[in-house]
């Protein structure tokens, strides 16, 4: 009874889809998830911290009420308890119909515990040993707490712990200034705590464009969350009153900075180091990623990798479509790849960014006649009647083929709009495509053609309009 066809080893965003997928095809399958069904996304990702965000935007709304001519009596305040019982209830719903999904398949048993390779064919489940002609790989990935000195004399806080917070920190010090760390300093900002927000770079989200950054840190300034760039030589201490107190080495400002908790948020490593890969003869790159080819397959022909361990991309949307590439291949004779894939990816601040293909600083690298164009929010109809108008868009073609070669979309509904630039491009099709599309008014759809329609050499000086 522990001889399977296939064995997926985690119930992330890629492993039960192809569960659901190899069942279908008759097979017979076992899913192991040691922990929580479905992954960082449901569990300590994309949903639990979306969930969050719309609460912290709901409070910032009502702060601006008056901009709108709405009158909020009293002061508005935030009932962290119930700001998290709601992020739990979604995070649980979610994390439910994964597992519910699961357990309905036939053919497929589940464990819930700990697996580790023996061999290439043979994984261990407790005391129970499990033979697949195929294994799946899909273990995710968890937060980097770097040993950077005087860790140890702090209880810090990572994108994971964070989430069962139930009050409100009065001084929230981030460390980090990517993605996690940008979301969460301005949730809590908004949320009303002090924010000091610390990066050991020059700028913000540092493999952005320049004026992305630059946009993205006047944003977070606006609402009053304290930067500190440049901060080299980052350490930690414990103030006489038993506060976490952060020191860096910047150029100005106060050497060191004392808050009430401190979030860690310096990037993620792969589940991949207590698994038994070795013995199976699986190899992995020096940070611990699975090594794969362009359909996902390891150093091992039965043994594929899906998701955030494989180093191929740490997205939801990118672990789902490893399955995608991986079930083509297996099952539909549709020779799918990874390198097929544009990159794509949002910032989920207010207003968000969308971001896909190129940017301008690759674009400029590759020495490639190219084109740009930009437009400011502040002429988009929709952001103006919305009362947000921060931001812009960006995009990026070659001028030879009429290709699209990349876009930036910052501002309200970039996160949504950037996917019809997304899909000209998956089309193969010139940018005149979308100029001669018309788009529905009023939307902030609508400026992309004329985005377009004002494309100019990359070099040439910039608009100051």
């Amino acid at each position: 009874m522990n001889t399977f066809d296939a064995i997926i080893i985690g119930a992330g965003q890629a492993g039960p889809p192809l569960a659901a997928r190899l069942s279908a095809a008759g097979q017979r399958i076992a899913v192991i998830e040691r922990k929580l069904f479905g992954g960082t996304c449901v569990n300590t990702g994309c949903i639990p911290t979306k969930t969050l965000i719309a609460s912290a935007y709901a409070a910032h709304m009502a702060r601006r009420a008056a901009f709108y001519g709405v009158t909020v009596p009293g002061t508005i305040t935030v009932d962290m308890k119930a700001v998290k019982a709601r992020k739990d209830e979604v995070s649980g719903q979610s994390r439910t119909g994964v597992e519910s999904g699961l357990r309905s398949l036939p053919n497929c048993t589940i464990y819930h515990d700990h697996a580790r390779l023996e061999s290439p064919t043979q994984v261990r489940v407790g005391n129970q040993l499990l033979t697949a002609k195929n294994i799946f790989l899909n273990t995710g990935g968890r937060a980097i707490v770097p040993n950077l000195p005087g860790i140890e004399k702090i209880t810090p806080l990572t994108n994971t712990t964070i989430l069962n917070l139930d009050t409100l920190p009065q001084h929230l010090v981030v460390v980090g200034g990517g993605y996690i760390g940008l979301e969460f300093a301005q949730m809590y900002r908004r949320f009303g705590s002090e924010v000091t927000l610390v990066e050991k770079s020059p700028r913000l989200v540092m493999h952005e464009d320049e004026d992305v950054s630059q946009a993205i840190a006047d944003i977070l300034q606006a609402e009053g969350i304290r930067l500190r760039l440049n901060a080299e030589c980052i350490h930690f201490d414990q103030h006489p009153d038993g506060r976490p107190t952060v020191g860096i080495n910047c150029n100005e400002g106060e050497p060191q900075i004392v808050g009430s908790h401190v979030l860690l948020a310096m990037g993620r490593r792969p589940n991949t180091d207590d698994l038994g890969l070795e013995a199976a003869g699986v190899q992995l790159d020096k940070h611990g990623y699975v090594l794969v080819d362009d359909q996902l397959r390891t150093s091992v022909p039965n043994i594929w990798a899906m998701g955030d361990c494989n180093g191929r991309g740490a997205f939801t949307h990118t672990s789902y479509n490893d399955f995608e590439i991986v079930a083509a291949n297996l099952l539909d004779n549709e020779p799918r790849r990874v390198t097929d894939r544009i990159t794509a990816h949002n910032l989920y601040i207010d207003p968000p960014l969308g971001q896909i293909g190129m940017t301008e600083a690759e674009v400029r690298k590759t020495g490639r006649p190219a084109l740009i164009g930009t437009r400011p929010m502040t002429r988009v109809g929709r952001a103006v009647e919305k009362g947000e108008t921060q931001g812009f868009m960006k995009v990026l073609v070659d001028a030879e083929t009429k290709k699209i070669l990349g876009a930036s979309i910052l501002g309200v509904g970039g996160d949504e709009a950037i996917h019809c630039i997304l899909d000209t491009m998956y089309a193969g099709a010139p940018y005149t495509t979308i100029t001669h599309a018309v788009h529905i008014h009023p939307t902030v759809s609508e400026l992309i053609p004329t985005v377009f329609e004002s494309l100019k050499p990359l070099d040439a000086p910039p608009d100051k309009s």
